[in-house]
Parts: C-alpha cells; structure tokens; sequence
C-alpha cells in the first residue's frame, strides 16, 4: 500500500517511538474538522471524559487477592469468546493505571469513567476486605485527582463475584440485594470523600438479557430453544434478574443518601444502554412496535425508576412472570436517581412482528417486534466492525430526546459512544482512524442539537479510552482513542484522541 506524505511521517514517528521508548507521539488529525464544536458550544461545566470498566483493562485478574467474577469463570468455556481470550492481563492498567491518566489528562478529558471490581475489594462477594484492592483504587483515584481528572466510579459492571454466582445463584436471588448494598455502602464510605460522582450498574439490561434469556454473556443461563445453556428458564429469569438488579440499586441510592451524599455532597445514577428503535414504516403496527421495543429495552429499567412502575406494555405482555413490587419498594426504587447515565452506540429499524399463540416466549420474542436494518435497499447508516453496529448520528438525537419527553426531562450523562475497527489492523492503520472521527464529530453535532432543544445533557464519555478486551470480541474489535500493542502493552494514541485533544481546547475551533 501506498502511503501519502503524512502517514509515513507518523508511521516513522510511531516506529521511533515503539523502537526507542520515546514520550507518547500525538498523531496530527490532519483537516479532520470540529464541524463547528468547540467546548464553548456546551453549557457551562459540561464534562467530556473517556471510560472502561475493570474486568476489560485492569488485569491482574488473579493478582493481589482479588477473587474471581462469573466473567472469569464463564470465559473458561471453549468458543465463548471470539478468539478464546481472557481478562487475565487486558491491558494491565492496574499497573499502567498513571500513564494511561496522563494520557487522559494531556488530551484534555475532564473525566474518567471506570468501574470498581466489586471481587476485588470482596473475594468472596461478602465479609473480607481484600486491602490491596482498596489501595489500588484509592491510589487510581488519587491520582486522577492529582492530573485534575475527575473520577466517576461505576459500581457494577457485569462483573458479579462468582462466590455469590455459587452460594446462592447470584442476581436470581433477593439475597443479592442487600449484599450490593453493603459493598456500595463500604465504598461510599471508603471512597466518597473524593468521588463525587457514583453509577450503581453498567447496562442492566443486557446483564438480564444476554445473561439469563440467550446466555451469551456470564453467567450463561437460558433455556431451548432460546440459547445453548445447561440452566436456566428464559421466560422467567431475565425479568427476575431485572427486578433484583432495580432493587440492589435503589437499595445502594437509599443507603447513599441517608448516610453519605449531604456530607460527602456527591450525586448517584444508573448507567442505561439505549439503542434507538425507528418504526421500518409509518404503518401504526411498526410505530406500536418502535414503542413496544424502546418499552422493553430503556423502559424496562427508567419507568420503575421514574415512575414506580413497569411499562404497560411489558404488564400486559409478560403478565404473571413479571414480578412486582410492594408498596415499600416502589417507595424506595421511584426517583432513585440524582441523574441517568445513558449508553448509546446506534439506531434499528423496527417492525411489528406477529408471534404464533401458544409459542414459548422468552424476553426478547416478547417486544413481538423485528430488526431490520435496511430500508428500501439502502442500509440505515454505514456499519462499523461489529456487526450490528451502524453510524447513524441521528439516532442520538431521538434517544435523548425521548428520555426528555417521556421521563420528567431528567439530568442525563451520555455515558457511552463509540465504534470499533477490527483488532488485526496494523499499527498504522489503527492509528489512522478517520472514520472514528467522522462518527464522533457527527454524533456531537446531534447531541448539541437535542441539549440546544431543551435536554438536560451535562457530560458525555467516549468509548473506549483503550483498546481492550471487548467481552465476546475478546481482542478481535478494537473502540479505543488510544492503541494498544497487546504483545508489549504500549500505548500509541490515535488520531481520535488527538481530535478531542484539539476540540477540547478552551477555543473555538
């Protein structure tokens, strides 16, 4: 391949960096514009940052006393992940953990999103204190602390510690409840007088959905013909899970604001993933069905938390095998959110989609609705690597805009927002990452537009600050600003990152 003037300038730049062990090489972004956004362009103290979670770049899976999480179990089996890889090293950040904050720091973040590896400060879920894993985080927080990165501490992210998953079946049992809280409740106190800024879980949703209906994610529960489980009930399981998950979270807010948030004066929030559902026609059955979709996706988790109780739909579809909740929880669990976190990476088309009576259901056979992906033969927007990942920058905007009009307009982070390039490109090729941009600058431009018409947007989190092990995709799909070299773990950051670095300048671009 022939390469232009500027890429082989930074082809030899990054080779001289890698052979030398140089200071980091910032890529010029070239002409790759702002489009017009500048820092000044957002309300006052809105907050850019870069986010992960533990299990997919601190490593040290086994080190220092942390125990192991259903994740590290569940990666065991054969074929699970893409490319048989494990968490086991990632990207080492437990040991990196000052570069890759210097790396956010120099490009201007004002924030990092990372998650707390709940087996790392319990080994067994309960009881012990595992020391060595306070000390990281406190070290990792102080630190952040110290380059002016303000720490956002997620709770939960998918990683259940699998003492739990054992002795009693984990998020399938009420118990969990109260243990959630507890470790919330030893981090707020341990924590809170320097993170001000807490999420109890990462994605509920998909650990109910993908865990417990197709199995696809840890623990791996389902039933035929929905999934290849051992165990597991898909018609009931998931929405199980879901109501334990609810209220482990609004157990830890209660505990937070009875006891720490007037005197640490911190917020708390949950972390919601959002795919944008487009009726695939303006046939009312596809527009019921856009409906039905976004009620059993987002609103599965924000209507109790708004309003007390689950969506109508998903009453009048799930009926019985729906749990509820007693009049103590829905006080406890209705407003238990100082702001929601909202993960989004692209949009569906959805149409109405006729289920035969008397079939088996499980939770996603229940929306009665179908993907498409295409309409009239032209695709809804380019695809990324993953395979349903399409850039349609549109999408964010009716997203946001919905939980604006449909959920009492509430604080909202952007907590997620990202695309991947495949893991097998080179150095190089990685680096020059134009195409990221294009999809960071378009899905910005539409974000500004839903907080300019009235959404209480205050902060938005790239994914990901690294290249890191993607669950499924293992090492094969790569959504990090900053390349990582999985041989040697160094860092190269790409031409994304030195885009934000410019758009994140105090000026107008």
């Amino acid at each position: 391949m022939k390469l232009s003037s500027l890429s082989f300038l930074l082809f030899l730049c990054l080779i001289h960096q890698c052979c030398l062990g140089e200071p980091l090489v910032w890529p010029d972004a070239g002409d790759m514009s702002t489009g017009g956004l500048s820092r000044e362009g957002f309300p006052p103290g809105f907050v850019f940052g870069t986010a992960t979670s533990a299990y997919q770049v601190e490593g040290a899976a086994d080190k220092d006393g942390r125990g192991p999480s259903i994740w590290d179990v569940f990666i065991r089996k054969p074929g699970v992940v893409a490319d048989n890889s494990t968490g086991e090293v990632s990207v080492d950040e437990y040991h990196r953990y000052k570069e890759d904050v210097d790396i956010m720091a120099d490009m201007n973040m004002d924030a990092y999103r990372f998650s707390i590896s709940w087996s790392r400060i319990f080994p067994e879920g309960v009881g012990r204190v595992n020391q060595k894993g306070v000390d990281y985080y406190n070290r990792l927080i102080d630190y952040l602390l110290e380059r002016g990165v303000t720490p956002y501490a997620n709770l939960y992210h998918y990683d259940l510690p699998e003492a739990l998953e054992e002795s009693y079946n984990g998020l399938l049992n009420r118990r969990v409840v109260d243990d959630f809280a507890d470790y919330a409740e030893f981090c707020f106190k341990t924590f809170g007088d320097r993170v001000k800024n807490w999420m109890t879980f990462n994605e509920p949703r998909v650990v109910a959905a993908l865990g417990y209906d197709n199995g696809i994610f840890a623990p791996g529960r389902c039933s035929a013909p929905f999934g290849n489980c051992t165990a597991g009930n898909s018609t009931t399981e998931p929405y199980i899970v879901a109501h334990n998950l609810i209220l482990s979270h609004a157990s830890a807010v209660k505990r937070y604001r009875e006891k720490y948030q007037a005197t640490q004066k911190g917020r708390i929030g949950i972390l919601l993933d959002f795919v944008w559902y487009e009726p695939l026609t303006a046939a009312k059955a596809d527009v019921r069905a856009a409906q039905r979709s976004r009620d059993f996706h987002v609103g599965w988790f924000l209507h109790p938390i708004v309003y007390g109780t689950y969506p109508r739909s998903m009453v009048r579809i799930v009926g019985d095998r729906l749990p509820k909740f007693t009049n103590e929880e829905v006080e406890m669990v209705k407003g238990s959110i100082d702001f929601v976190g909202i993960n989004h990476y692209t949009t569906y088309y959805m149409y109405d989609q006729h289920i035969r009576k008397g079939t088996v259901m499980d939770y996603q056979m229940e929306w009665h609705a179908g993907f498409a992906f295409a309409r009239d033969g032209k695709p809804i927007g380019p695809r990324a690597y993953s395979p349903g990942l399409y850039m349609v920058p549109w999408g964010i905007y009716k997203a946001v805009t919905c939980i604006k009009e449909n959920y009492k307009n509430p604080t909202i982070i952007l907590s997620e927002n990202g695309m991947d390039y495949p893991g097998n490109v080179t150095l190089l090729a990685s680096v020059h990452d134009t195409k990221r941009i294009d999809y960071y600058r378009s899905y910005l431009i539409n974000l500004k537009k839903a907080i300019d018409d009235g959404a209480n947007v205050v902060g938005y989190f790239a994914w990901s600050l690294l290249d890191n092990f993607e669950w499924l995709s293992g090492y094969t799909s790569r959504f990090g600003l900053v390349y990582v070299n999985y041989q040697t773990l160094k860092r190269y950051p790409k031409m994304s990152a030195s885009w934000f670095r410019h758009l994140l300048q105090s000026k107008s671009n």
